[in-house]
């Protein structure tokens, strides 16, 4: 499981610049549920030499009482109780304040994983920036610059060595892996119901880095699956919980663990931005997914459409996925999503032969060349697969550094459509072969 590590500080000293520097993205994954004055980021850190998550809050005030700044420490301290790991920020050029002190004894106080980042540091000399924040007791100060870099990728090294390598399961032997996700209250639970209602198995805890996440084995129809939990499941004899917790941490986390993913949408409401977040998330982990449109058995005609018109437009992006129209509740196109899953995961997991894929990448170049960049035209001379789950193609050449967005699309709807993947992302990377001749002369 991929470690979250989590930016807190008082306003203004620079989190969110750090969020960007470590997300290297702009557009992050936003929780906007209702009730939020605040919103926070999350996104995939992409400094460092290991995966993991990152997640930045809004300014902290631990001794706000009412109004937004309480409700923004509200959310700071959600995020710092599912922390893997903690890195306050404080502002170097501002020097030390008593709001850093309060923060950093609240912080003290809960336990977790803590590394202190002295940022806005760039031209200032490191030791003397970093000496008077000894007195936070929050351990030695990395002094930083986020809109620079500098420091930036020794602070990450240094939050992740705690943790340990992830071991990736054999593929072959693996039963599919799948995450029900969604908003609140649009019938996660029911649908776990309904998929473990067939035949009683026994839960258990299968214990995370610093918290649980609750796999449940089960078998539907002489299959094996594996659930992973994101929707408040609870051991075999208690009661599913009527009001769903939403831990927007626990499900991106439970998105990494699978290998499907069934996104849950509501009939009954508009699909919202939130919707099309966590959708996105999925798509940037590569993960096959398979939509539930839940509730459909209440939803009149009017409804219905409007929930196709909203599909194509916010989800155009998940057209590689099958969507399904069901009632949890009733247990209606239950067989169906299952099947569909049972495809996604066939497509994710797909072995692809080197000659084939070459021949293939030859006959896509000989229908549409890639276009020319400067005098030169990037050649693409064979392919091979470079992993599942998602499913990548590696394409070797000379000048492909060149090669448009475009021309990846047409690559990837070519090699999609003659494996027949449905259900699964693919991704095509590009390898300029190095030129034996580029040193001499010199």
């Amino acid at each position: 499981m991929k470690p979250t590590l989590v930016i807190v500080g008082r306003p203004n000293v620079g989190k969110s610049t750090l969020f960007n520097r470590l997300t290297r993205s702009r557009d992050a994954l936003v929780a906007d549920f209702p009730g939020l004055t605040r919103d926070r980021h999350y996104g995939h850190g992409r400094v460092g030499s290991r995966p993991y998550l990152v997640v930045d809050t809004g300014g902290f005030e631990p001794s706000a009482k009412e109004g937004i700044l309480a409700e923004m420490a509200l959310q700071a301290e959600a995020a710092i109780a599912e922390a893997d790991m903690l890195l306050f920020v404080v502002d170097g050029r501002a020097g030390l304040t008593a709001q850093d002190k309060a923060i950093a004894e609240r912080l003290r106080r809960s336990g977790r994983p803590l590394l202190l980042a002295v940022n806005k540091a760039e031209g200032m000399e490191r030791a003397i920036v970093g000496a008077e924040f000894h007195e936070l007791a929050c351990g030695e100060p990395l002094v930083i610059s986020a809109a620079h870099g500098d420091g930036v990728r020794e602070l990450v090294e240094e939050a992740l060595a705690p943790f340990p390598e992830a071991e990736e399961a054999a593929e072959e032997s693996q039963s599919p892996r799948i995450a029900v996700v969604g908003r609140p209250n649009v019938g996660k639970s029911t649908l776990i119901n309904a998929l473990l209602g067939e035949e009683r198995v026994i839960a258990f805890d299968q214990p995370g880095t610093t918290r649980d996440a609750i796999a449940v084995p089960f078998r539907r129809k002489g299959k094996d699956y594996t659930l992973i939990d994101t929707a408040g499941l609870r051991r075999k004899g208690k009661v599913f919980e009527a009001i769903e917790k939403f831990s927007v941490i626990k499900t991106l986390q439970s998105i990494e663990e699978a290998n499907v993913v069934v996104l849950v949408l509501d009939a009954s409401q508009d699909i919202s931005e939130q919707d099309a977040h966590i959708a996105g998330f999925c798509v940037e982990a590569g993960r096959a997914m398979v939509i539930a449109v839940n509730k459909w058995d209440s939803a009149d005609d009017y409804r219905r459409d409007r929930v196709k018109t909203d599909m194509a437009r916010k989800l155009n992006f998940l057209g590689f996925a099958q969507a399904h129209y069901i009632s949890a509740l009733k247990g209606e196109g239950i067989n169906p999503l299952m099947a569909s899953v049972d495809a996604a995961y066939a497509a994710s997991m797909v072995k692809m032969p080197t000659p084939k894929l070459t021949r293939l990448l030859q006959a896509a170049v000989e229908k549409q060349a890639p276009p020319r960049h400067g005098i030169f035209r990037p050649k693409l001379r064979y392919a091979h697969q470079g992993g599942s789950n998602p499913p990548i193609i590696v394409i070797h050449g000379n000048a492909l550094d060149h090669v448009p967005d475009a021309y990846r699309r047409y690559l990837e709807r070519t090699f999609m459509e003659a494996f027949k993947l449905r259900g699964t992302p693919l991704r095509v990377e590009f390898r300029t072969t190095r030129n034996p001749y580029a040193d001499r002369g010199r």
